[in-house]
């Protein structure tokens, strides 16, 4: 009976073989994971995005609304509507050329107030 003898040619070659494939299918997990954790930070990404894109409209809105506001108070005072102060008034009405008493009491001012106004109007002119 012949005996079976194993050298350490063969062992060696054997434990290489092994190693490779070792090797090979450890490339080979951590290649499938970063495609994975890859494809899980693009949803991640993208997910971001549009809620943070919800969130820009959502404030896009606020703003043109309050612009919407700001363009609706501008013509009332230009147009000299219901927000227009006494001291507007007065000032339009110095312009015309009324004297102090009279503008204290068409607009509900003080008499110094009057005063004031219609001698920066005079001032202004001139």
């Amino acid at each position: 009976m012949e005996s079976f003898v194993v050298t350490w040619r063969e062992i060696l070659i054997v434990v290489v073989v092994v190693l490779a494939v070792y090797i090979a299918e450890m490339l080979l997990l951590m290649r499938v994971g970063t495609r994975r954790r890859r494809g899980r930070a693009r949803a991640d990404k993208a997910a971001r995005t549009h809620d943070g894109g919800g969130a820009i409209e959502a404030e896009l809105r606020q703003l043109r609304e309050h612009i919407g506001k700001l363009e609706a108070d501008i013509v009332q005072l230009k147009s000299g509507g219901h927000g227009a102060s006494p001291y507007n008034h007065a000032i339009e009405l110095a312009q015309q050329g009324i004297d102090a008493s009279e503008l204290a009491q068409a607009c509900g001012i003080s008499r110094g107030e009057a005063e004031l106004i219609v001698a920066l109007y005079r001032s202004h002119s001139s």
